[in-house]
């Protein structure tokens, strides 16, 4: 079973960083990608017939985590969980064009499901590192939008004079 090393040395430096530097949509987001990508690993088929069509396991494990990351983008007080979500969902339609079209290369179906992965791991890690940005020059940096409910909550204070 091939292991692709250096995305799961990122993966893994990417889980420390966010969790131990972001705040609630960070950590949040790469739980779910964490998880998403272990039971992808585990969902994927055997190596004979590996991509020469739709992965449903795969598909459906995509699925979820695009749900809950586009969840996660209209609550989170961040842009970056939208570019997530858009990338994620590259992944999808590529398994609804395997649908579509069951004749597409194997490989070209592999790289369309896993390419988006990086730039995924890397808005997650300057996500993080954003949040500990505006942390050091607000004092505060508010996870949420308040637009989904619940009373207003106040603004951070300014941060010093520029």
């Amino acid at each position: 079973m091939a292991v692709n090393y250096l995305f799961l040395v990122l993966l893994v430096a990417c889980c420390i960083y966010a969790f131990a530097r972001g705040g609630a949509p960070e950590r949040i987001v790469m739980a779910v990608y964490a998880a998403g990508s272990a039971l992808t690993f585990v969902a994927v088929s055997a190596p004979p017939i590996r991509f020469k069509g739709v992965e449903v396991g795969v598909f459906f494990i995509d699925v979820c985590v695009l749900i809950s990351i586009v969840l996660v983008a209209l609550r989170a007080n961040r842009f970056w969980p939208i570019w997530v979500s858009a990338l994620q969902g590259l992944g999808v339609l590529g398994s609804l064009a395997m649908m579509l079209h069951p004749r597409v290369i194997p490989w070209a179906y592999a790289v369309v499901l896993s390419i988006w992965s990086y730039p995924i791991l890397a808005l997650i890690a300057v996500g993080t590192r954003n949040h500990q940005r505006r942390l050091r020059a607000n004092g505060a940096d508010p996870s949420w939008t308040h637009s989904f409910g619940g009373p207003g909550r106040p603004k951070p204070p300014p941060g010093p004079p520029r």
